[in-house]
C-alpha cells in the first residue's frame, strides 16, 4: 500500500501516512493488542470469554426481557437471503427486504392499533426522542414545545429522549405518580399548568403497573394535547392496544422490540418500532416500506414518501433517523410469524403468571413487602428492610441476577428492588432465588 502511495516502506513510511495527525496525539504502542492468532485459537479464546459470564438466572427485566427464542428464528434470519441484503434503495434488487420490513410495520399496526408503521428505529429510547420531535412538527398550530412525561416512565427513557429532543427548544415536565403506582391523572389539567404539546404515558409502566390508559388520553386531548405511548409489544397480545385508548386512541406509539425474538447479549443491540395515524405520517422518521404493483399489474414493494434526502439536509432534515435495524427486524419478523397471535398470547400470560409467582414467594419472607397492589405485568417493586445493592451483589455471587435497585432512580421508594420473571423462569428457579434471598437476608448484608 506504501509503495502504490509512492512512500516508502517501513516506519518512515507509516510516519509519513500519518503525519497530518499531531504527534502528541500518536499512539506509539499497542502492547494491549495481542498477536495474531489462528482461526483455532481465536474459536477458543472467545470460548472462554462467553464462559466468563456464565449462566446466571435472571430476575431483572427493566425494559430487556430474558424470553425464549425459538431454534428456527435465528437459523432462518443468519441465512444468507436476509443476513446479507441490507440497503433497500434499489427496490429491484431489494425485493425479499422490502417485503420482510412490509410485513413487520404489518404486524406493528396490528399489535399498536395504528395506521402505519415505520421500518424501526434504533432503539425503544431514542424512539421516544424522535416521537417528541414529531409531536411538534404535528403540532403545528401549537406555539409550545413542552412535553408533559409521567415520572413512571422509564428513567433510561427519560434520559434519553431529552438528550435527544432537549437541545431542539424542547421543555420537559414530570407528572408525579401516586401511591398506588400509576401516573395521577389530575395533574394534567390542573389550574395554572401551562400548555403542552404531548403527553407520554407507558403502559406497562416502569413499575410493572397498569395504567389508567383511557382516562389519561382523554384528559390529554381534551387540553389539545397528542398522546405518546411508550409499549411493550409483548403485553400488547393480551391489553388494549394503544389506538383503542380513550375516545381517539393514542397519537403516536413507540416501543422496544428486543422481547421480539433478540437475545440479551450483554446489552445490546436493540431496535425500537414507532407506529402513528395516516394523517402524521409524513412527520415520521425512518423508513416506509410500500406495497404497490408493477407496469405488469404484479405485486412488489418500494420505500415509499420519503426520499433519503429528507434525512440528510442537515438542520432542515424532519430527521436524522435514515437507516432501521434491519437484522433484529428480521429476527422480530420471523418470530412473530412462528408464533402467531395465539403464541404471543401465550408467552404474555405465562409471563405475567410467572411474575406473580414470583411476587408471591418473595413477598413472604421476613422484612419484604409489596409496594404496589395494582394489577401489573412483568414487573413488580418490592421493599427490603435494608440497603439492596449489597443484597444484589451477594445474589450475583450465587448466580442469581435478583433485579434492579431503584434507589438512583426513585430514591423516594426507600431500599426497592424491580423483579421481573418471564415465561423461561420456572417453579424451581423461583424457589431458587427465594432461596438464595433469604440465606442473604439471614446474613445480615
Amino acid at each position: 500500500m506504501l509503495a502504490e502511495m509512492g512512500l516508502p516502506g517501513g516506519d518512515s513510511g507509516l510516519d509519513r501516512l500519518f503525519e497530518e495527525i499531531p504527534a502528541a496525539l500518536r499512539v506509539k504502542q499497542t502492547p494491549a493488542i495481542p498477536s495474531a492468532l489462528t482461526e483455532m485459537e481465536v474459536g477458543r479464546l472467545m470460548s472462554a470469554r462467553a464462559a466468563q459470564d456464565g449462566q446466571p438466572l435472571c430476575f431483572l427485566g427493566a425494559g430487556a426481557y430474558d424470553h425464549h427464542i425459538p431454534a428456527a428464528v435465528w437459523a432462518i434470519t443468519t441465512r444468507g437471503e436476509f443476513y446479507s441484503a441490507y440497503t433497500p434503495y434499489q427496490a429491484e434488487a431489494s425485493q425479499g427486504t422490502l417485503q420482510l420490513l412490509y410485513e413487520f410495520q404489518s404486524m406493528m399496526t396490528s399489535l399498536t392499533g395504528m395506521e402505519v408503521s415505520n421500518a424501526s428505529m434504533y432503539d425503544g429510547a431514542s424512539a421516544l426522542g424522535e416521537a417528541m420531535l414529531m409531536a411538534v412538527r404535528v403540532q403545528k398550530k401549537s406555539r409550545a414545545s413542552h412535553m408533559l412525561m409521567s415520572r413512571a416512565v422509564h428513567p433510561f427513557y427519560r434520559s434519553a429522549a431529552t438528550a435527544v429532543a432537549g437541545d431542539q427548544g424542547i421543555a420537559f415536565s414530570e407528572l408525579a405518580y401516586a401511591s398506588d403506582g400509576r401516573t395521577d391523572a389530575g395533574g394534567i389539567d390542573s389550574e395554572g399548568a401551562p400548555e403542552y404539546t404531548a403527553l407520554v404515558i407507558q403502559q406497562p409502566n416502569f413499575f410493572g403497573v397498569l395504567e389508567d390508559v383511557d382516562a389519561l388520553t382523554d384528559r390529554a386531548h381534551a387540553r389539545g394535547m397528542l398522546v405518546i405511548a411508550v409499549v411493550n409489544p409483548t403485553s400488547l397480545a393480551v391489553l388494549k392496544p394503544p389506538g383503542e385508548w380513550g375516545r381517539r386512541g393514542a397519537d403516536i406509539v413507540v416501543g422496544e422490540g428486543q422481547s421480539l425474538g433478540v437475545p440479551l447479549s450483554s446489552g445490546g443491540p436493540y431496535f425500537g418500532f414507532m407506529t402513528t395515524r395516516m394523517a402524521n405520517v409524513r412527520q415520521m422518521p425512518g423508513r416506509i416500506i410500500g406495497r404497490t404493483h408493477d407496469v405488469d399489474g404484479r405485486p412488489g414493494f418500494t420505500l415509499t414518501l420519503q426520499a433519503r434526502e429528507q434525512h440528510i439536509r442537515r438542520a432542515k432534515a424532519t430527521s436524522n433517523i435514515c437507516t432501521n435495524q434491519g437484522l433484529l427486524v428480521t429476527a422480530a419478523t420471523i418470530y412473530l410469524s412462528l408464533l402467531g397471535p395465539e403464541g404471543l398470547a401465550r408467552v404474555a400470560e405465562q409471563s405475567r403468571w410467572r411474575t406473580a409467582t414470583l411476587v408471591t414467594k418473595l413477598g413472604a419472607l421476613p422484612g419484604i413487602s409489596v409496594v404496589f397492589s395494582s394489577p401489573r405485568f412483568h414487573e413488580a417493586v418490592l421493599k427490603l428492610d435494608r440497603p439492596v445493592a449489597p443484597l444484589l451483589e451477594e445474589l450475583a455471587k450465587r448466580g442469581i441476577i435478583g433485579g434492579l435497585d431503584l434507589a438512583p432512580h426513585y430514591p423516594e421508594l426507600g431500599n426497592a428492588l424491580l423483579v421481573c420473571a418471564t415465561e423461561t423462569r420456572t417453579d424451581a428457579d423461583i424457589d431458587t432465588y427465594a432461596s438464595a434471598l433469604t440465606a442473604v437476608l439471614k446474613e445480615r448484608v
